[in-house]
């Protein structure tokens, strides 16, 4: 294989300098999305949160009024998972999904409703018109229940809602959602299903993805997707005169967009108190990029919860939580002052963001701190 080698930390480095880690940047909550490409958005705050790392003097009112004018949106679409996205981006990324998610939400919990994957062809134009306005789930079974005669049984709505490309609807403050979602049909209008749709839409991603997250492998780009490496490998090679190739570390080819930011490993990466779910734990096959292994199974939970963390010259070091006062921080190795210096600023910063907002945010999650291994706890002031 031929190409430029790149080091485990020039790609951690590459890393956090697309997904504006390795200094926040002044930019207002739609353009930060779109830099970062794709932020997870299955916990309400999480988006907040991740901005919150990325951008100076982030104002979350900033994304409340985003998601409101539907300049960013939210949806399920990679991994099948909500993301928030910028606007321009939802409609490709759902049409490179497509075929996961038919196969996904139309399998045997959806037809043991009774229904076919026809059936959910022919509902889901008048589903996206029935939610030209924002429509609960109450209001979506009953306009379902109407279409069948019938109250649906159980998986239809699972099945239909998600196979539709809906958008999550801004619902409540803090965090523009709450826990009880509210749907409406994207302003973009229908995706497109054909499989040649579906395969350009899948290179256009891929560009996406690797301005976000380069350089990367197939299994990468298999892996944020969630498609099969045959259609990662495919879309690749489509677009092999656009890409440089290089070599990774353990001697895998990696791709990435010509002139795109590849730091030096020597960069300094400053302390961060990252989201829970954020994307940068979950975007690649080799989690190492971020996550040291020796801590993925305490940070990634069996259920699939992913804890906010501490990032220390780059990678996961531990976890945090608010409590009284500050924020507990775990650190699952020692950490050397200036480090526990950085993490007391950010946290001081953290705390003054979350109070008009939710103080103790992730408070639910909180019963997996009973289960961490022996580390180092230290609570960080919330004011100076």
């Amino acid at each position: 294989m031929t190409g430029t080698r790149i080091s485990a930390r020039g790609l951690n480095r590459s890393t956090l300098a697309r997904q504006l880690l390795l200094r926040r940047e002044p930019l207002d909550a739609a353009e930060g999305v779109r830099r970062v490409v794709a932020l997870q958005a299955q916990q309400p705050a999480s988006p907040y949160v991740a901005l919150w790392n990325r951008l100076t003097a982030f104002d979350p009112a900033g994304l409340d009024t985003a998601f409101t004018d539907h300049r960013v949106v939210k949806a399920t679409m990679m991994r099948l998972t909500l993301h928030a996205v910028h606007a321009d981006d939802h409609p490709a990324f759902r049409e490179a999904m497509h075929p996961v998610v038919r196969a996904s939400r139309l399998g045997s919990r959806f037809t043991t409703s009774g229904l076919t994957a026809a059936d959910a062809d022919a509902l889901v134009p008048r589903l996206l018109e029935f939610a030209d306005r924002p429509r609960t789930t109450a209001e979506c079974e009953a306009w379902l229940g109407d279409q069948l005669g019938a109250p649906p049984e159980d998986g239809a709505w699972w099945g239909l809602r998600q196979y539709t490309p809906l958008l999550h609807a801004p619902t409540a403050p803090p965090w523009s959602f709450g826990h009880r979602p509210s749907y409406i049909a994207p302003r973009t209008g229908p995706v497109r299903t054909d499989p040649e749709a579906s395969a350009s839409s899948l290179r256009t991603l891929v560009l996406r993805y690797l301005s976000g997250f380069g350089p990367a492998s197939v299994a990468d780009v298999a892996q944020f997707a969630m498609v099969t490496r045959t259609r990662a490998r495919a879309a690749l090679a489509d677009l092999a005169g656009e890409l440089d190739r290089l070599v990774g570390p353990e001697g895998e080819e990696l791709f990435d967009l010509p002139g795109a930011p590849r730091p030096d490993g020597a960069e300094p990466a400053p302390p961060r108190l990252m989201a829970m779910w954020d994307s940068v734990l979950l975007a690649y096959a080799d989690r190492g990029r971020v996550l040291p292994e020796a801590y993925r199974r305490t940070v990634i939970r069996a259920n699939g919860d992913v804890l906010p963390t501490l990032l220390v010259d780059g990678y996961v070091a531990g976890v945090w939580r608010p409590v009284a006062g500050g924020v507990e921080a775990t650190a699952f190795h020692p950490l050397p002052d200036e480090a526990w210096e950085g993490l007391a600023a950010e946290a001081r910063s953290l705390v003054g963001f979350l109070a008009d907002r939710e103080p103790e945010v992730y408070r639910r999650y909180g019963h997996w701190w009973s289960r961490l291994p022996d580390a180092t706890v230290r609570v960080l002031p919330g004011s100076a």
